[in-house]
């Protein structure tokens, strides 16, 4: 209940905001004529601010108090006024809050202010700055804050959302103004003066509009992430599709409202015509006004009271296909059916414009491009579908770290290796003998065309029409994951030998499994302690084979660490005492003593090179490997020396990767701990 209550009171405190921004804004391009500002629909329009202005004020109070009700579980806390104190005083939210509020007070003031003084065009304009204010607030609390308090991230939103308030606010001056004419008819002198109003505010209405659909697409695509699927399986993008599909209705209102009606009013020399098409145009605008206010009640719901697309599970996916580029553009004739498609969609464009210059009928317009987008939709996308289960957008159960690959690995050798083969090349003893080709899941590109959710069923299911039997008797929700998880680290292992000692500057497409450690003097964190602060070298090593890189790392360690370089030694095998003893003397970084063995195995799996593919047998594990990973947690570079004679022996090589990490911007987006 608080829930709705708090929703009902963001979208009306919103909406009162959005109307006297835009109305100011549309009182601002009306004109610098004076009579213009002591016309009736003015007066009518400004005797509105105050109590619009004061509706945010209580929206922001019944706001509050329901998330207090929320945090504190109820409302018995309530008329405790430490407990509002506190709430405000010690938490982020309630912080925003109290700027937004204070900007609603400024807000009231200043439209008090401007009834009270002498009706000019810069008091609208200074009211329109100071309505903006809440709104950049508001911005500070939606899900484009959430990624971090940066103005990159807040900046395409409060945009968004001011350049809605600029339209939608704009719409209830323009019903005003036309309503003398349903009421009335006047004279040609002030038809025309109100048409010359109706026109600026048409001209800016279009770029506005426009701006509105960028600053949308660009927050959208940070909240989806490439999660396209949650548009059709979750709340959020129900709701978005809802706000989208709404948003093209008001689009054609308009268009038919800037086309037709406006003309009409601004060229006619008949009374009763203008009035006709003034009383036409305000209908169509009243039920423009109507659907934005729909629609942003629905964008008040994708804002505060549903998970993002990039965050929300897809429990169960509700259609037997889904659209994939990567798996499908490469099969024979998909190319040119999906380029035909889209000529065809295209066509809609021309025949629009040729159209409108014919002065077709509203209906032909709207109906015969709306025929050729959906025949080229049916021609495009057909051939984009592949096989999809309920399963194929599961978040994976367990996370990708180096204990899930290592156990995969184990249910790998007893359940997979005899058909698959040990590298998962299809060529397991077993596999000739089959009905069926098996997959080569080592280099092939299975896992980027298909999801963790597919080999999730499949290994639980089994392949339809295939010797692949399914295992969701045999083994546990948790060890079918683990296989899933060193599937990927085989697939994602092989793609790895594009990786050299060098960096390629912003490329971050691999993403390594996690660990936790305990190190020899007692030490013990995760891999994901160093995100955000420290790239990180992963060394793996043979005693005594790499002692002599050991020491060279001990002795260049200051110049290292200087760069902010965290180093990691993980031991290839078991050290005896004496070993571990002369490993360890004067060592000034850790050395992993428990978890190393999981490490080793799962980056073993990207030590191959694109001159040393390792690709025959159960394969080797070189004697020595170094990984760097940077502060997003991304693997950026390695070094073989069995492969790579040179690489990182050179210092100086490995400082100069350190140093163009260091420089480049930390990623918005970290690397996943889950596998996607």
């Amino acid at each position: 209940m608080l829930e709705v209550i708090a929703a009902a009171a963001r979208w009306f405190q919103l909406a009162a905001n959005l109307i006297i921004l835009g109305s100011c804004v549309f009182l601002v391009i009306a004109g610098k004529e004076k009579q213009i500002y002591s016309a009736q629909w003015v007066e009518k329009l400004e005797r509105l601010f105050p109590k619009l202005a004061i509706s945010i004020i209580i929206g922001l109070v019944i706001v509050l108090a329901a998330t207090i009700g929320q945090v504190t579980g109820g409302t018995s806390k309530l008329l405790q006024a430490q407990v509002w104190f506190d709430f405000i005083n010690n938490t982020q939210t309630g912080k925003i809050w109290s700027g937004h509020l204070i900007s609603a007070v400024l807000l009231t003031l200043s439209v008090i202010f401007l009834r009270k003084s002498e009706k000019a065009r810069g008091r609208y304009f200074l009211c329109a700055l100071i309505a903006s204010v809440p709104l950049i607030a508001d911005a500070m609390v939606s899900h484009s804050a959430s990624e971090g308090m940066t103005i990159a991230n807040i900046a395409p939103y409060a945009l968004h959302i001011i350049l809605a308030g600029v339209w939608l606010g704009g719409l209830p001056a323009l019903l005003l103004l036309k309503y003398k004419y349903v009421k009335q008819v006047k004279s040609s002198k002030s038809s025309f003066m109100d048409a010359q109003i109706l026109n600026r505010f048409s001209t800016m209405a279009l770029p506005v509009m426009l701006l509105i659909v960028l600053t949308g697409i660009i927050v959208g695509d940070r909240t989806i992430d490439g999660h396209y699927a949650a548009l059709v399986a979750t709340p959020y993008g129900w709701l978005l599709s809802g706000k989208i599909l709404l948003l093209c209705i008001i689009l054609v209102i308009a268009a038919s409202v800037r086309s037709y009606w406006l003309p009409l009013f601004a060229n006619s020399k008949d009374s009763l015509v203008t009035k006709k098409s003034a009383a036409g145009m305000r209908k169509w605008v009243r039920i423009e006004f109507l659907l934005a206010v729909v629609l942003l009640f629905i964008a008040t719901l994708i804002a505060n009271n549903t998970t993002p697309a990039k965050h929300a599970l897809i429990e169960d996916w509700p259609f037997p296909f889904r659209f994939s580029i990567v798996a499908t553009w490469g099969m024979d004739n998909v190319a040119v059916q999906v380029w035909c498609g889209l000529a065809t969609a295209g066509a809609a464009l021309i025949v629009l414009y040729f159209g409108r210059k014919a002065n077709w009928s509203l209906k032909r317009l709207i109906a015969i491009p709306a025929v050729l987008v959906i025949s080229g939709l049916a021609i495009a996308l057909p051939p984009l579908t592949i096989e999809a289960y309920p399963e194929t957008y599961l978040r994976p159960l367990v996370p990708y770290d180096v204990i899930s690959i290592s156990y995969g690995a184990e249910l790998y050798a007893e359940h997979c290796v005899d058909c698959h083969g040990f590298q998962g090349k299809g060529n397991g003893i077993k596999a000739r003998t089959l009905s069926t080709v098996l997959p080569d899941m080592l280099t092939e590109p299975h896992t980027t065309e298909h999801t963790p959710g597919d080999f999730y069923y499949w290994i639980s299911f089994g392949m339809e029409n295939t010797d692949m039997p399914g295992y969701a008797d045999q083994l546990s929700e948790e060890d079918r994951w683990d296989l899933v998880n060193y599937v990927y680290a085989l697939s994602r292992g092989y793609q790895a030998r594009i990786l050299s000692p060098e960096i390629i500057p912003n490329r971050k497409n691999i993403q390594p499994p996690v660990f936790a450690y305990t190190a020899h003097d007692g030490t013990s964190g995760i891999l994901q302690d160093f995100r955000g602060d420290q790239p990180v070298l992963l060394v793996i090593f043979s005693w005594p084979e790499s002692k002599k890189r050991i020491e060279q790392l001990k002795q260049s360690y200051a110049n290292l660490k200087t760069e902010n370089l965290a180093i990691l030694a993980v031991p290839a095998g078991t050290l005896t005492s004496k070993e571990l003893s002369e490993v360890t003397k004067d060592l000034p970084f850790p050395l992993v003593v428990e978890g190393a063995q999981e490490i080793v195995q799962s980056y073993a799996l990207s030590r191959r090179t694109m001159n040393r593919p390792d690709l025959l047998g159960r394969g080797s594990i070189p004697d020595h490997m170094e990984f760097l990973i940077d502060r997003d947690g991304y693997l950026r570079a390695r070094w073989v020396p069995l492969a790579e004679e040179t690489g990182w022996r050179n210092i100086e090589v490995l400082l100069k990767q350190i140093e163009l990490l260091n420089k480049e911007n930390k990623s918005a987006i970290a690397a996943d701990e889950y596998i996607r």
